[in-house]
């Protein structure tokens, strides 16, 4: 199984980014899709996550501004993200867990938002 994001780069505060991430390989279905950051020196938090009945959790540090939705048959999920903050600065991770209970991740991709 390979899980790939792309979609990360550099942005001015106020900016846009969609981040992408695909799944390649996987032989059963897709509970659910996360997106987690880690910015130097702190640990990996969630960001947005969906699950497979299309509910959908975001902390209030990003609610409002990042949207996560995913193209279920594809195993593809995407995350939007607005209104960005210099301190939304991260890796970004994407993680697939199945009906099975298998975790896959991502290699990460870097967001930097400057000032």
């Amino acid at each position: 199984v390979q899980v790939v994001e792309s979609g990360g780069g550099l942005v001015q505060a106020g900016g846009s980014l969609k981040l992408t991430c695909t799944a390649s390989g996987l032989t059963f279905d897709v509970n659910g899709v996360g997106w987690y950051r880690q910015a130097p020196g702190k640990e990996r938090e969630l960001v947005a996550f969906v699950n497979s009945g299309g509910s959908t959790y975001y902390p209030d540090s990003v609610k409002g501004r990042f949207t996560i939705s995913v193209e279920r048959f594809a195993d593809i999920g995407y995350l939007q993200m607005n209104d960005l903050k210099p301190e939304d600065t991260a890796v970004y991770y994407c993680n697939f867990v199945t009906n099975a209970h298998q975790d896959y991740w991502g290699q990460g991709t870097q967001v930097t938002v400057s000032r």
